[in-house]
């Protein structure tokens, strides 16, 4: 370890000129690796991890590494020589990301001599005294010309400016302690990449069972392509600094059995990973989907849910004989389902939007309605509002309200739920006692549960073109 530094304590002084006798750098240019792999989150972030070959003499080299993404990170780039990792070292990292275009040439060859043809033909040789509106230049005598870009046709220029570069660019200055290929391998961060699931949700005619069908869409906006890359997805929210800081830390790859299916999920920490099982390309500015879970028959059911009062109350209110006297609406219609193996659904689904269709008597799937999903582990329900039921409704009165007293009160409720369809529907309906903790049901005309510390629920059966009364009596003390 002490040669190691002595010899770039060494290095580091020849930089400076101190006057050590060493070989002059040696410029590569590396161009980008085919197969690298990529490790989106859903976050818009990627860990890149790549291999590339590269030239070095013994000494300095200054290598380039042309092709990143735009949007890299440089604070996160990691590197190691796999071929010599003890006398390899990095002394200096520099991302060039001030890309050619026409004004920064120009900029840049200001008091330089050029030629410009005007699309009239005429041609125009001068000192470049401006570029940023018109185009000012002075020539043989100090004769000024002032051109409009729409006038000119071209430039000619005697060379492309230093500091400028095509793609965004690594370039590091590397001491080498030994001559020859070696391979290399480097991962770094970039943003602009991202991952999203998107759902089919097929329900059967009677609403009993499901049809799945997941896919994943990457998103490449980092400013870069990669060549039949090994992708893997992470589903799960990762902590993060802002902006990010921390290098790269290189594991051993696991090694994965052999493909069958198209994505391969398994667990990765606190999150879940997904393989797609094959190399896969990601252009930039590109948009990619992959099937990632099918399953058949999930068994479902259809629920309607009556909550008619959502806001919570302020306190202020307690004793407000006004509060939600009467309100109407129609009932939310929700699917659910259960993953776990008694559903033939043996797979985490990672947060996603879903669509869900039906079809219609002649066969055609219908959209039913559009929903999100949070990341869900395998054994938990899934709970999706699709819409309102459009032949229910629901109407919720106060009946009555009386004061006991400076510190309780009494008030009914009746909630009528009618049902204009042509078959019987089970209605859930939620009842929020909000006006204090301490509280009782006094009378009831149907069985409830207590959801929790304010809530209650009145589980209904409404036969067909018919409707159904609930009421009850709560008493509040305070």
């Amino acid at each position: 370890m002490r040669s190691r530094v002595m010899a770039s304590l060494a290095v580091i002084a020849v930089v400076l000129g101190l006057g050590f006798a060493v070989n002059r750098p040696l410029t590569t240019t590396v161009a980008a690796p085919t197969g690298p792999e990529i490790t989106v989150y859903n976050s818009n972030l990627a860990l890149i991890r790549e291999q590339r070959t590269m030239p070095l003499q013994q000494g300095l080299n200054v290598v380039r590494i042309d092709g990143v993404p735009a949007r890299i990170d440089p604070t996160s780039v990691y590197f190691r020589s796999l071929t010599d990792p003890e006398g390899t070292v990095v002394l200096e990292q520099n991302f060039e990301y001030d890309l050619v275009n026409t004004q920064k040439v120009l900029q840049k060859y200001l008091g330089e001599e050029v030629r410009i043809t005007a699309t009239d033909g005429s041609v125009y040789v001068g000192r470049l005294l401006s570029a940023g509106g018109d185009v000012m230049l002075a020539r043989e005598g100090e004769d000024l010309v002032i051109l409009r870009y729409d006038q000119i046709q071209k430039f000619e220029l005697s060379a492309l400016p230093s500091g400028l570069v095509l793609t965004p660019t690594l370039a590091w200055l590397i001491q080498a302690g030994q001559e020859g290929e070696h391979q290399v391998e480097m991962a770094y961060l970039t943003e602009g990449m991202n991952w999203q699931a998107y759902y089919t949700f097929r329900l059967a005619p009677d609403a009993e069972s499901l049809d799945i069908n997941g896919w994943v869409t990457v998103e490449n906006r980092s400013g870069a392509t990669y060549e039949n890359a090994k992708l893997k997805l992470v589903a799960g929210a990762i902590s993060r600094v802002a902006p990010a800081q921390v290098l790269v830390r290189m594991e051993k790859a696991v090694e994965a059995p052999a493909p069958s299916p198209e994505v391969e999920e398994r667990a990765f920490f606190e999150y879940y990973l997904y393989e797609i099982q094959r190399p896969v390309t990601l252009l930039n500015n590109q948009t990619k989907q992959v099937e990632f879970i099918t399953a058949t028959a999930v068994p479902a059911r259809k629920r309607y849910i009556l909550d008619l009062v959502r806001s919570p109350y302020r306190g202020e209110i307690i004793g407000d004989p006004e509060v939600a006297s009467r309100v109407r609406g129609n009932p939310d219609v929700y699917i659910e389902f259960q993953t776990g193996p008694q559903s033939g659904l043996e797979a985490p689904l990672p947060a996603g939007v879903v669509r869900l269709y039906q079809e219609d008597v002649d066969g055609a799937p219908l959209l039913i309605g559009e929903t999100t999903i949070d990341h869900t582990p395998v054994g938990e329900r899934v709970k999706l509002q699709v819409g309102k039921a459009f032949d229910v409704v629901g109407e919720r009165t106060q009946t009555d309200f009386v004061k006991l007293g400076p510190r309780a009160l009494e008030e009914t409720y009746e909630v009528v739920i009618r049902n204009r369809k042509a078959t019987p529907v089970t209605v859930q309906v939620v009842e929020r006692l909000f006006r204090s903790g301490d509280w009782e049901i006094a009378e009831a005309s149907h069985p409830y549960t207590k959801a929790d510390a304010q809530t209650v629920h009145f589980t209904v059966e409404v036969p067909a073109e018919d409707e159904v009364t609930i009421t009850y009596t709560v008493r509040y003390r305070w």
